[in-house]
């Protein structure tokens, strides 16, 4: 073994990985007590952690904007695992899970990830600087997935609630994977030079933007342990999932609360690097995350999860309540304020934070 590579071993974004798969080996098929959950969950957080600090490795060797594609697939990839182990066994109970937990991620991605980073940013610099055209046209599709996956559902009559029939599924489904596909060309070829970091003139630069991208085996290592971390995140999540119901439903909360949970544990991480990116003054990538993910989040969570449904026992019901269309149109509405003149405040970043303490609070207390 190399020199470089047994360093690597060393860091605990190498044994995290590795020891949660084992611990996944171990555990399987048994039932598990409080004390072994626990430990499940630890393992799980901490696979959390390294895969997406392995997609960040990843990332800085294929550069932006691919790099924030990489970090948001990855995130999506654990999302959708997490959603098809929770309704797996759940039956009628769990047939809301796919649409609370990406309608979460959506508030997450728009009104927390941005609003984080937009204050980060603003506390810096006093104004954020990014693209416009490059954030306004991801916060577009944004729009049109939530909408066309989120909203009509609730609106459609050929099947009595707020349920697709197969047809309007497949068609959404279908329509989702096409929409993400051509905002992917469009981030990562015709147009990659709108979702570039702004360079403000006088800036200091900053010794982490300049670093050297990893060598071409560390990559490929950093991309197998990636791999490593998200079987492992799947497996535990379907482990710890019958104590993350229970819990909620012990708590008298909702059984949206769930999918809220699944949101914000897969999606912490990557707050974390969209601020870091934002303190850096690279408000653009902390965008590129955010909204990148709420694409990815819809237009890959959907069609996995419409071709799951074949086989789940129970509905997929989609189409969301009046309260949460009211702030999905109002999050929409304040992100084009706030995306339009390429420029924001800690007003704009705070109001975004707001919107983001209304879902949480309504998601308790509805």
């Amino acid at each position: 073994m190399s020199t470089g590579t047994a360093g690597m071993t060393r860091q605990w974004t190498t044994w995290v990985p590795i020891a949660a798969a084992v611990a996944l080996a171990l555990a399987w098929g048994r039932d598990l007590p409080g004390l072994g959950v626990a430990v499940i969950g630890l393992f799980l957080v901490g696979a959390v952690l390294a895969a997406v600090h392995h997609a960040e490795v990843v990332a800085h060797r294929v550069g932006e904007p691919f790099g924030s594609l990489v970090l948001a697939v990855a995130v999506t990839v654990i999302e959708v695992g997490l959603i098809v182990t929770l309704m797996a066994g759940g039956g009628e109970k769990t047939s809301t899970y796919a649409r609370d937990t990406v309608f979460a991620a959506v508030m997450i991605t728009c009104n927390g990830i941005v609003g984080l980073s937009v204050l980060t940013g603003a506390l810096r610099n006093r104004v954020a600087v990014f693209n416009a055209e490059g954030s306004g046209a991801a916060l577009a599709t944004v729009c049109t997935l939530a909408t066309m996956t989120l909203v009509l559902p609730t609106f459609t009559t050929s099947r009595p609630g707020p349920e697709f029939t197969g047809v309007q599924l497949t068609f959404a489904a279908v329509a989702s994977l096409c929409v993400y596909g051509l905002f992917v060309a469009v981030q990562t070829v015709r147009h990659r030079d709108y979702f570039l970091p702004v360079q403000r003139e006088g800036r200091p630069a900053d010794p982490d933007e300049h670093a050297p991208p990893p060598s071409l085996g560390r990559t490929w290592w950093s991309t197998g342990l990636l791999v490593v971390a998200l079987v492992a995140v799947v497996g535990n999540a379907k482990l710890v999932s019958p104590a993350i119901e229970a819990g909620v439903k012990s708590a008298g909360l909702p059984t949206p609360v769930v999918g809220v949970v699944i949101a914000l544990m897969v999606l912490a991480p990557e707050t974390l690097a969209a601020v870091r990116a934002a303190r850096q003054d690279r408000l653009q990538t902390s965008l590129n995350l955010a909204y990148g993910s709420a694409i990815a989040s819809i237009g890959l969570t959907i069609p996995a999860i419409a071709l799951a449904s074949v086989w789940l026992p129970g509905p997929l019901v989609l189409g969301e309540d009046a309260t949460h269309m009211v702030l999905l149109v109002l999050t929409a509405v304040v992100s084009v304020l706030t995306v339009v003149p390429g420029r924001a405040t800690l007003l704009q970043g705070g109001v975004h934070m707001v919107l983001f303490a209304a879902f949480v609070f309504l998601s308790v207390s509805p």
